[in-house]
């Protein structure tokens, strides 16, 4: 995961001006072209908000009665972290949180999705909870509900107890599974009078592959392929439990799905036959925790795929897995795959990656705007959704401080306005996408990558913690105030 090449450099291409008038195909009788026009924006109501996660920003990880996480133990592994960070300090969340909810509330933002730390809450995952850590959890609430945003809570962003990974094996044992149920109904119980929106697992495909299969995250496994499989299995099963917590526990009106890094098949060209494999593609590259959530089975080409390799399940754990969701949260980025019709296998194949193909400061985020009209287009059509969330969708960036203090990343806004357009573009033809949580709200602790990688709308001094906002703070003010993508 190593990020060391630099962005490839690109010289600059002139434009052709009054295209019209040099096309040499214009005959003298051509028929004027018709006025341009433009979706009036987002549809009535849609969700603008931000998000962080707690490890990544609360920092204070020895205060409050908070327990070890396995990221806790796991940046202290020496060569695992790129810079060396960890996050012990982070960006100070847990004590300048009011802080924090005035930048939310300055960028016009309705809603904020933070995440809940396990740890904070049960210290060992099960047993005795803390009080303490609710109780930030409470401050945290009744702030945002003071300024008028919306607070939507993740109950797990990969901080896991470290104590479960002792005692279990974490994600390999389904104890973890129930433990997690119970610590959900927990939350459930004390913050959904004010919760009314909550997320189970963040990127299962992210932790499981690569903290079980990979050993690149924590806890920094490497189980053979059957084993990973059986871990995914587990987090769904988690999932399920989950929902099931949540329904018994919340108070009346209570929303809860998941929130997944979604295997991107993008059709490589827009034609019936590609959309086609595009949509065969996107269900079967998810197949193992996605599909499992929204349809109850495993599809048979997975099953026939994994071969001796398959989960071992019952057809009531497929039961608890399929809980029916109230939304479907999505995070996307960048795509994994653009496919093409294939008369074998499945019916698609995957295309190579060109090494041309452009990308942000991360060598893997590559700029593909069309990603995020096609994802919740096709999951919306395979999953028969009506309500979608783009729970992340963001950029790293190059930020600069200039001699007169500010942060001009044009990079960011160029993203984010293409990305926008092509997500104004899904909603006008009717997609359920009802909101949107732009990743980050500030600059923070970025995993293996420490605090080298820069995600945020402001920018943090780690040193001083000062938060200054970038250029792409007021792109994104002007979005939400607009409802609008500004193309």
């Amino acid at each position: 995961m190593s990020d060391k090449v630099s962005r490839r450099q690109f010289a600059a291409l002139a434009g052709l001006s009054a295209a019209a008038i040099a096309n040499p195909l214009d005959g003298a009788d051509a028929k004027p072209a018709a006025a341009a026009t433009r979706d009036s924006g987002f549809p009535a109501g849609f969700l603008w908000g931000t998000a962080t996660s707690s490890y990544q920003v609360e920092g204070a990880v020895n205060e409050g009665g908070r327990g070890v996480s396995i990221w806790d133990k796991f940046v202290r592994i020496p060569g695992k972290i790129e810079d060396g960070s960890t996050g012990d300090r982070a960006n100070e969340h847990y004590h300048r949180y009011k802080e924090d909810i005035a930048l939310i509330k300055e960028l016009g933002c309705k809603a904020y999705r933070f995440s809940i730390a396990w740890p904070r809450v049960f210290p060992d995952g099960d047993g005795k909870p803390n009080a303490g850590g609710l109780d930030f959890y409470n401050r945290l609430i009744d702030e945002l509900l003071r300024n008028g945003i919306e607070p939507w809570a993740t109950l797990y962003h990969w901080d896991l107890p470290q104590s479960l990974q002792d005692r279990f094996g974490g994600w390999r044992s389904t104890e973890t599974c129930k433990i997690f149920g119970d610590y959900a109904a927990y939350v459930a119980e004390h913050l959904t009078d004010r919760v009314k929106n909550v997320f189970t697992l963040n990127e299962s495909g992210r932790f499981v592959q690569f903290g079980y299969g990979l050993g690149i995250d924590a806890p920094g496994v490497t189980l053979p392929q059957r084993e990973v499989n059986q871990v995914r299995h587990n987090s769904a099963l988690a999932h399920g439990l989950a929902v099931q917590a949540v329904r018994a526990h919340g108070r009346r009106g209570t929303r809860v799905g998941p929130a997944e890094n979604i295997d991107v098949c993008v059709p490589a060209i827009d034609t019936p036959e590609h959309v086609q494999a595009a949509e065969i593609a996107l269900r079967e590259m998810n197949a193992g925790y996605l599909n499992v959530i929204m349809e109850g089975r495993y599809t048979d080409a997975f099953l026939k795929y994994a071969g001796a390799d398959a989960p071992k399940y019952t057809e009531a754990e497929l039961k608890i897995i399929s809980s029916p969701v109230d939304f479907l949260g999505l995070n996307v980025y960048a795509p994994q795959n653009y496919v093409v019709p294939s008369d074998e296998g499945a019916g698609f194949m995957p295309l190579p990656i060109p090494k041309s193909f452009p990308h942000m400061s991360s060598d893997w985020l590559r700029i593909a705007p069309e990603t995020i009209y096609w994802v919740p287009k096709l999951a919306a059509k395979i999953w028969k959704t009506d309500a979608i969330y783009i729970t992340e969708n963001g950029t790293s960036g190059d930020d600069v401080v200039t001699p007169d203090g500010k942060i001009y990343d044009t990079d960011r806004i160029m993203y984010l306005r293409n990305y926008l357009a092509q997500l104004q573009r899904a909603t006008a033809e009717g997609v359920p996408v009802r909101g949107y949580f732009l990743w980050s709200l500030m600059d923070n602790f970025e995993w293996v990558f420490g605090l080298s990688k820069r995600f945020g709308l402001y920018h943090v001094n780690f040193d001083t913690q000062v938060r200054t906002a970038k250029l792409s703070a007021s792109f994104y003010r002007n979005v939400i105030a607009k409802n609008a993508a500004g193309v």
